[in-house]
């Protein structure tokens, strides 16, 4: 990858662009949070050619949805799950919101 194609990827939601003590840092949170909540799968991050954890941004919102919940005073076990839930029920409202746009469509063409 050339640098010109790394500095196109800082766009991408996707892309792990940040070490693990700059994500704490924007967090304001411990690395120690960070391996937490990695340990309890809420997210996985990318590893470096030298092993090192990678975060991308989208995986730093999740985490600080988490920490906004285990600051309120939630164990972080139920933070992670809350957070996966509440992933899950928002991908299900919008494949519902897909399936009665594709549905109403149908009824138009009858």
């Amino acid at each position: 990858m050339t640098a010109d194609d790394s500095f196109g990827r800082l766009d991408d939601d996707d892309y792990p662009a940040y070490t693990m003590g700059r994500a704490a840092e924007m967090l304001g949170t411990t690395q120690g949070f960070l391996r937490a909540l990695g340990e309890a799968r809420l997210i996985t991050p990318l590893r470096s050619a030298g092993g090192h954890r990678r975060y991308s941004r989208y995986q730093l919102r999740i985490a600080a949805r988490a920490r906004e919940l285990v600051d309120q005073g939630t164990p972080i076990e139920a933070a992670c799950r809350i957070v996966i839930l509440e992933d899950q029920l928002e991908e299900a409202q919008r494949i519902n919101a897909e399936y009665r746009h594709a549905a109403s469509g149908r009824t138009a063409d009858i």
